[in-house]
């Protein structure tokens, strides 16, 4: 570990870079967020991160107080001291900021699970530098920021021309959905399984059907999308 000596103490100096570094840390992974047009840019990084840099140099600062100025009254209360109860409550907060994230939309699919790990990371990024612990926190930021930026098109082009995929058609009649699963499978395609969308609630609903197919060799999805694009039974198709 590197020896930064007092900027590891809790005084002004230290809590200035802790933040100031937090500020350039979380800001640059918001940016790239808010670049992407994602939920939970540049402000809610930073003071996600800056909330929890600050109880962190709070729990530091007690704790000084307590081995210092405060020690007549803790050795005669004989109070203990617990260093991890605010990080572990900044954790529990972050647990519920990340949860309202996440939505389940009419697709039936999951969104926000990037967002609510982004900022948990991030509050436990703030907590690193909170405790002083510099060069974990520069190294969980490289890493954090190289999954935001460049693990995103590495994992597209995994899943582009993975053999499985999952999409969501609207057809004219539930009649002809015999007809689309035949044609599917002549494109040398498997239908592995189906929900059924009947939507009986809403008046004249659009039948929808999700179908989880795997194709016997590995394609570009787009061309595949593009192709059942053709079929006259289908109305809408995209891959979820």
């Amino acid at each position: 570990m590197l020896a930064l000596g007092s900027l590891r103490d809790s005084n002004l100096q230290s809590l200035a870079l802790r933040l100031f570094l937090g500020f350039i840390f979380s800001g640059t992974l918001g940016l790239s967020r808010n670049i992407k047009q994602r939920a939970a840019g540049m402000r809610t990084y930073i003071l996600v991160c800056t909330g929890a840099i600050l109880t962190m140099a709070l729990s530091q600062y007690e704790s000084t107080l307590v081995l210092t100025k405060w020690s007549a009254i803790h050795d005669q209360l004989g109070a203990g001291i617990d260093l991890s109860r605010y990080g572990a409550q900044v954790i529990n907060g972050i647990g519920f900021l990340g949860a309202g994230t996440i939505i389940l939309t009419g697709s039936s699919t999951v969104k926000g699970i990037t967002t609510a790990a982004g900022l948990w990371a991030s509050a436990c990024m703030g907590l690193a530098l909170g405790a002083g612990f510099y060069e974990g926190a520069t190294i969980g930021y490289l890493l954090i920021l190289s999954t935001i930026i460049f693990v995103p098109s590495i994992e597209n082009k995994l899943l582009r021309y993975s053999r499985n995929m999952n999409i969501k058609i609207e057809i004219d009649s539930f009649k002809n959905l015999r007809k689309v699963i035949q044609k599917i499978k002549k494109l040398d395609i498997s239908v592995l399984d189906m929900v059924i969308d009947v939507n009986s609630s809403v008046p004249n609903a659009i039948p929808s059907a999700i179908l989880y197919l795997r194709t016997n060799k590995r394609a570009d999805h787009r061309s595949i999308v593009m192709e059942m694009s053709e079929f006259d039974e289908i109305y809408k198709i995209n891959e979820i």
